[in-house]
């Protein structure tokens, strides 16, 4: 198994860490995040080996995710604004950051999806089960657009990113 991090952990690491305090387990990640169960036991694996997660806790080591997040998210998983599309809103375009940051008709972000009804740049998801996983998940959503926020954002973009993930992960 490689050891290195894949979308889909980040996935599973933000799922977890948005519903912190409630115990999760793996076949609940399984039926949330659709993703088959050897997924998401090799993912919880490379996590704790990465030490994002804590196995034997079985939580997602907040703090050191507030770090992966703000420092290596952008370089690890990179992402760029693509050309206009229909899709669902991300990054500053969809909350919390959409209450701080107005932008143009057509000129946010979204995931490319044929169920999204708004209009803007193409951001290719960190794992195809993101915009599906979103849809079913409010606070999940959140963290999922913050952490592309910090993959496709601009300084001030990222840095109000920042500032929300620290609210929510310390």
């Amino acid at each position: 198994m490689s050891p290195n991090l894949k979308p889909q952990d980040i996935l599973i690491a933000l799922k977890l860490a948005a519903h912190h305090g409630e115990t999760m387990a793996p076949v609940d990640l399984v039926e949330q995040l659709h993703l088959a169960k050897s997924e998401v036991s090799r993912s919880l694996q490379r996590l704790s080996r990465s030490h994002l997660y804590n196995a034997f806790e079985k939580r997602v080591r907040r703090k050191d995710l507030l770090r992966f997040l703000t420092h290596g998210l952008e370089y690890v998983f990179p992402a760029e604004l693509g050309p206009t599309t229909a899709g669902i809103p991300t990054a500053f375009s969809a909350a919390p950051l959409n209450r701080q940051i107005v932008v143009g008709p057509g000129a946010g972000a979204v995931w490319p999806s044929s169920e999204g009804t708004a209009h803007g740049h193409r951001v290719t998801p960190l794992h195809k089960k993101v915009p599906m996983a979103a849809v079913h998940d409010p606070i999940l959503y959140e963290y999922l657009a913050l952490a592309d926020a910090l993959r496709v954002g601009r300084a001030r973009e990222k840095n109000l990113a920042r500032e929300e993930l620290t609210l929510r992960l310390t």
